[in-house]
Formats: C-alpha cells, structure tokens, sequence
C-alpha cells in the first residue's frame, strides 16, 4: 500500500509539472527600436541624440536615452497590447508621460507610430 501512495504521489507531481508551462510570447514588438536625431553640428563635431526601448516577452522592458556615448536617462518601463494598441509606462521617471502607439510598416522597416501620428521609433 506505501509503494502505490508513492506511486501515485510521484505521479501527481509529474502531472502538475507539466499543466505550469509558460506560454511563449511572440508579439512583434519584442526586440530594439530606436531613434536617432542630430542634435548639434558644427565643424568639428556632431552630437547626436539616441532613444532605445528594449522589449522583452514578459511585458517589461528598459530605455534609454544617450547622448553621444554617455546614457543620461536609463528607466525600466511595462507595456500592453490592447487591438494592436500598444502603452509603454515608464517606471521612475516622474516627467516622461507613457507613450500610445501602433506598429505600421513601411517600405523601409517596421515603426513605432504614436496616436498624435508622429514617429516614436524604428525597429532595428
């Protein structure tokens, strides 16, 4: 009687291993993006200003924002996906508001496209 309660206790155990897999999130999103702009020029030197969100497949993520190779903003952020509706809210930043956009591609990549209808950023 011990070794068929063993038996099925091993058994049990097995079964709940295998009913608590993961689900694999292959949104479109998950990757880096990007922007970059010029943000002074002169003669001698060009500074230029970089924003990059980094998502990942559990809903969180990381920006950052460098100026030339120094990072002066680094944040984690959480994002959702609702009707292809995406919302970034950044953690730890008090003046950076969350951004709402859409993914639209183009003939160039894919883009970030904010609901005001400027460009957030592009996939790399």
């Amino acid at each position: 009687m011990k070794k068929f309660l063993s038996l099925m206790a091993i058994i049990a155990i097995i079964f709940s291993a295998n009913c608590s897999r993961i689900e694999q999130n292959d949104d479109p999103i998950i990757g880096i993006w990007s922007e970059t702009k010029t943000v002074s020029e002169s003669n001698t030197a060009k500074t230029t200003l970089r924003k990059e969100w980094i998502f990942n497949d559990v809903y969180l993520g990381r920006y950052h924002e460098l100026n030339g190779n120094e990072i002066i903003v680094k944040t984690d952020f959480k994002w959702s996906q609702e009707d292809g509706t995406y919302t970034v809210e950044y953690r730890g930043l008090e003046d950076k508001s969350d951004d709402i956009f859409t993914i639209e591609k183009t003939e160039n990549g894919e883009l970030l496209q904010k609901v005001d209808g400027n460009m957030l950023a592009i996939k790399e």
